[in-house]
């Protein structure tokens, strides 16, 4: 029998389940191994994809982006979408396609073409069904179930359920060895949010015995509550630093419990430091030698997870002369660059990310404006200081070999600083277009 072909060999005619016999009539000099399962498993990746083809250009359009990354790295893929996961595992391994979708609710006729063995059934199973007549799925569908559970067991009826959507059925994510991970089941399922949070705080104690044992601290938890449908949700949280601590990890966690809809009840929660450091334990600073440095990472922990992660930033210096390039976002909790601002010129506490256009009154070339209008309002210049010169930076872009902005800081009437600059020299085109913009206010 065969039980798989490559494009060559289904170009020529053959199909996954003709019997070997007939698979060589047609093609002269067939080349026929042996299977051998143990030494060639199954590869595939199952993706739950529910609610996330939008953001990809819809079902069609993420199949073809999978299949094309995965051919960007050298790997040929075969793949489908299906009401379950069971249909689709049948449908890229042997359907006609190498990329298949199944409308909603097809499930079982869409399937019903394919051979036995791919409801993947145990090799003795498929023999005795084959002995029978059985070649096909819909051969199976159209029998009651019944009489099949009787003869073959409750396998057959499971895997045809499976393979049309009628049940459920969990998908089993591969751990590797070293993730440090605790686990309860509940005699009773749980729903209400109190009793989540009260496990959570036990999970979380028990991890950090086992992240203790290892040496470890959490960067990155996950939380996956099991319910009675077989269907799951899941909670992650980050944090800054390597973290040990189960009431942080307990709140961290329980700030999250909104999102979990634990529907008919939850029977099982696990716990997973999916991403873990080295962390060694403190030696406690004595108060008569030196005040121990205020801990922030907690607040921080909680306004990351709660705003995201990118969204909490700090500032850190640039080796660069260009103000907007002088500065970048790093994590909150990131050590120090070493990088200094410089210090030969004053910088404004507020840079604008885009300088902004002013009208202004200047003599030119080396004068600051005498007055300026910005955003509607005009401004009188009552102090000014300047100019400061800088230079493009001509190793990345050619128009910047002879690009150069004169900075001026200037106070108004009004007693506000701000931080203007023109667009070149003042004399040649070439260095910029003359024009004037505010770039920063002075605090």
């Amino acid at each position: 029998m065969v039980l798989a072909a490559d494009a060559a060999a289904q170009a020529a005619g053959l199909r996954v389940g003709m019997p070997a016999t007939k698979a060589q009539a047609p093609v002269q000099g067939l080349v026929i191994q042996d299977a051998d399962p143990a030494a060639d498993p199954p590869d595939g990746i199952i993706i739950d994809s529910t609610g996330a083809d939008h953001l990809h250009g819809g079902e069609a359009a993420m199949l073809v982006t999978l299949v094309d990354k995965l051919a960007g790295v050298g790997l040929r893929a075969r793949a489908a979408i299906a009401d379950a996961w069971g249909a689709a595992h049948a449908l890229a391994r042997f359907g006609a396609q190498p990329g298949y979708i199944s409308e909603r609710g097809k499930a079982a006729a869409d399937v019903s073409g394919l051979p036995i063995i791919a409801l993947r059934l145990a090799p003795d199973l498929v023999d005795g069904l084959r002995v029978l007549g059985f070649d096909r799925i819909g051969d199976l569908l159209a029998q009651p179930h019944g009489p099949l559970a009787l003869r073959f067991g409750p396998e057959l009826g499971r895997r045809l359920d499976q393979a049309t959507g009628r049940i459920a059925e969990p998908i089993e994510p591969i751990r590797p060895e070293a993730l440090v991970e605790v686990r309860r089941a509940f005699a009773e399922p749980i729903g209400a949010a109190e009793t989540i949070a009260r496990y959570i705080g036990k999970l979380a104690a028990q991890l950090c015995d086992a992240l203790e044992q290892k040496g470890l601290g959490a960067r990155r938890l996950d939380l996956i509550c099991h319910r009675v449908d077989n269907r799951a949700q899941a909670v992650r949280v980050g944090t800054g630093l390597p973290l040990r601590d189960a009431k942080r990890m307990t709140r961290l966690l329980s700030d999250k419990i909104e999102t979990i809809d634990p529907g008919f009840g939850i029977e099982i929660m696990t716990l997973a430091a999916t991403v873990a450091e080295p962390l060694a334990p403190k030696q406690a600073v004595s108060s008569l030698v030196e005040e121990p440095e205020p801990d922030v990472s907690g607040l921080i922990d909680l306004l990351a997870n709660r705003v995201g992660e990118q969204n909490l930033y700090r500032m850190a210096p640039v080796a660069s002369d260009v103000p907007e390039r002088s500065v970048r976002h790093i994590p909150a909790l990131a050590p120090e660059t070493g990088a200094e601002w410089p210090g030969h010129w004053p910088r404004p506490s507020r840079l604008f990310a885009h300088p902004e256009p002013i009208d202004t009154v200047a003599l030119l070339p080396d004068h600051p404006p005498a007055s300026f209008t910005w955003r509607g309002v005009r401004r009188r210049v009552k102090r000014a200081d300047g100019p400061e010169r800088v230079f493009g930076e001509w190793w990345k872009r050619d128009p910047e070999l002879v690009a150069v902005r004169d900075y001026f800081r200037i106070e108004d009437d009004a007693g506000e600083r701000y931080w203007v600059f023109r667009a070149g020299d003042g004399e040649d085109p070439l260095t910029g277009s003359q024009r004037w913009f505010l770039h920063g206010i002075f605090g």
